[in-house]
């Protein structure tokens, strides 16, 4: 949210900075400038994404705001496809998401982000989600959760499904990311799934409070932690 947390989540060991304003949503997006500072004060070799909000279907506004998000420096964008019923609005928004930010920095990745829980706010089915990136031709298939209200990714699509989606995105070429309210016990299971990005927030903060809390480095240390454990374990298997 800010660079307090930043600063916690870097001496934390955290391998990518995201910025968001949860006041606004799961994906809510931050003002520019704190944006900015988060990446000026994030070792060159640490990658930041931050989030342009849970969108309408907008395609215009939308491609504006990711222009702006790509001039701050960011490694990566995430667009929540919350306004949209039509996987073809999806693709068209993201189509042009990705040439307005690519145009500014050819090397950024897009991330089409949907919802686990999608039938609680009417938003696309979360397994069509991959293969709205692919046509988009945009980088990273994501799933989170729209609803923030204690339950998790795994209390709307199980183990299969999820391995389902991971596997289906790797089929298109895509990165598989898992958020959603992961807890720290979570992160084996997704490391295990595949997934090349595992995002969590209340995980790593006070209270397990994603927007009253303040990130701590012990926090995001042992989220480190806990996925060092599941890759130790996946090597002795192998």
């Amino acid at each position: 949210m800010n660079e307090q947390e930043a600063s916690a989540a870097i001496a934390g060991g955290a391998d990518i900075i995201d910025v968001k304003n949860p006041k606004e949503g799961p994906l809510g997006a931050n003002f520019p400038w704190i944006i900015r500072r988060i990446r000026e004060m994030t070792p060159k070799d640490m990658q930041v994404s931050c989030t342009l909000g849970e969108v309408p279907n907008l395609p215009g506004s939308i491609s504006l705001a990711a222009l702006g998000a790509a001039s701050l420096g960011v490694d990566y964008i995430k667009v929540g496809l919350y306004g949209f019923k039509i996987p073809q609005e999806a693709i068209f928004l993201l189509k042009n998401v990705s040439m307005a930010a690519k145009e500014c920095n050819p090397n950024i990745k897009i991330v089409a982000a949907g919802y686990a829980d999608a039938g609680r706010v009417g938003s696309i089915e979360p397994f069509l989600i991959p293969e709205i990136a692919k046509k988009a031709q945009v980088d990273i298939a994501m799933l989170d959760t729209a609803v923030k209200d204690g339950q998790n990714i795994f209390n709307f699509l199980t183990t299969k499904q999820l391995e389902k989606f991971i596997d289906l995105s790797h089929e298109f070429g895509l990165e598989a990311a898992l958020a959603g309210s992961l807890r720290k016990e979570d992160l084996q299971i997704v490391y295990h799934l595949g997934a090349d990005i595992a995002g969590s927030r209340g995980a790593a903060c006070t209270n397990n409070d994603r927007v009253g809390g303040q990130m701590t480095e012990k926090q995001v240390r042992e989220l480190v932690e806990a996925l060092g454990k599941a890759e130790m374990q996946a090597d002795e298997r192998a």
